[in-house]
């Protein structure tokens, strides 16, 4: 309680000393975030939970020992002397003073758990500091803090949050110094804009609308991609099924010895079956045809109708930023105003 009241008291004094000041610009940090999402911090934890399962095994092994211990002892004492009795107490008294020395060694609060997971943690601290400086010198940072850290934030807007701008430093860290110049230039130039993109919620609403755009063009082509292999599926199996049906209907075919061209007789007439089957392939053919066009009309103007919401969502909530914006700078007029002698 004491703790929080004093958070309180901190954050009071910021506030009401940055009221008298223009242009301050806060932030914050999340060290819980940004050491979950640094690939580095995470392997080595995966590292030391194995550890730590595996001398958890070996303190259960030694406890299972121990009771086995007693139930024997439980069991033949009354066959046993005092002596070999006293002597069993002993070995199961050292033995349960061995295990308590592990399991302090192991778990305590100066164990191996808490010793190498400070090893670990500390050079991730050490690029979280580096980073936060880097970025509060570049981006003119008044003041940020840590979410995760023993003083209290009562409310931190999402805003505000520079988390994964600090996890992209520390990373991009990493990859530079595998880079060429070339591919380094380009991921600078990526990296300029995420940032710009998170300190501008109009610009972040108006990715995330782009991507979404993208999303559905892809879906579109891939469902265009599917529905064209099937039609083609579709015409082969009907192609084979009209040669194997020609094939089936030689009976009743001349051949004639000049030509190697098979006939058949329908009405005194000399009908060529392979003819037949070429003419009723290319109208199917036309048919598949037709009915593509047609779907891709259809998915045309599906994709439009999506696009064209998309964007009327996108203008109503660029509209309301700006009403929102617009109102808290009629807000802010009208304290100054009140202010004013």
């Amino acid at each position: 309680m004491k703790k929080f009241f004093l958070s309180i008291i901190f954050f009071a004094a910021i506030f009401q000393g940055n009221a008298q000041a223009k242009g301050v610009k806060i932030g914050y940090i999340d060290m819980d975030y940004i050491l979950e999402n640094v690939p580095d911090y995470r392997e080595a934890s995966v590292q030391l939970e194995q550890k730590a399962q595996k001398w958890k095994q070996d303190i259960e092994v030694k406890k299972n020992e121990i009771i086995k211990l007693k139930d024997g002892l439980k069991t033949e004492k009354a066959l046993l002397t005092k002596e070999l009795v006293d002597e069993r107490d002993e070995e199961i008294k050292f033995l349960e003073s061995e295990l308590l020395d592990y399991q302090q060694k192991r778990f305590g609060p100066n164990g191996d758990l808490m010793v190498q997971k400070s090893s670990i943690i500390k050079p991730i601290q050490d690029q979280v500091f580096n980073a936060v400086q880097d970025i509060a010198d570049a981006k003119k940072y008044d003041f940020i803090f840590d979410k995760s850290s023993d003083l209290t934030m009562l409310f931190s807007a999402k805003r505000y949050d520079i988390s994964d701008q600090v996890v992209r430093t520390i990373t991009r860290a990493g990859k530079k110094e595998e880079m060429s110049k070339k591919q380094l230039k380009a991921l600078e130039e990526k990296e300029a804009k995420e940032d710009v993109v998170d300190e501008n919620p109009v610009l972040a609403d108006r990715k995330k609308l782009l991507d979404e755009k993208k999303a559905l063009a892809r879906k579109a082509i891939e469902d265009r991609k599917e529905l064209v292999a099937q039609k083609k599926k579709d015409f082969e199996e009907k192609r084979k099924k009209l040669i194997e049906e020609a094939q089936s209907k030689k009976n009743g075919t001349t051949i004639d010895s000049t030509k190697t061209t098979t006939t058949n007789v329908v009405n005194d007439k000399l009908v060529d079956p392979r003819k037949a089957a070429t003419d009723s392939l290319k109208s199917g053919k036309e048919k598949e045809r037709l009915l593509l066009i047609e779907n891709n009309k259809k998915n045309l103007q599906d994709k439009k109708e999506a696009v064209a919401q998309k964007k009327k969502e996108f203008e109503e909530r660029r509209k309301k930023l700006l009403e929102d914006q617009e109102a808290k700078r009629a807000e802010k007029l009208k304290q100054k105003e009140q202010q004013k002698p």
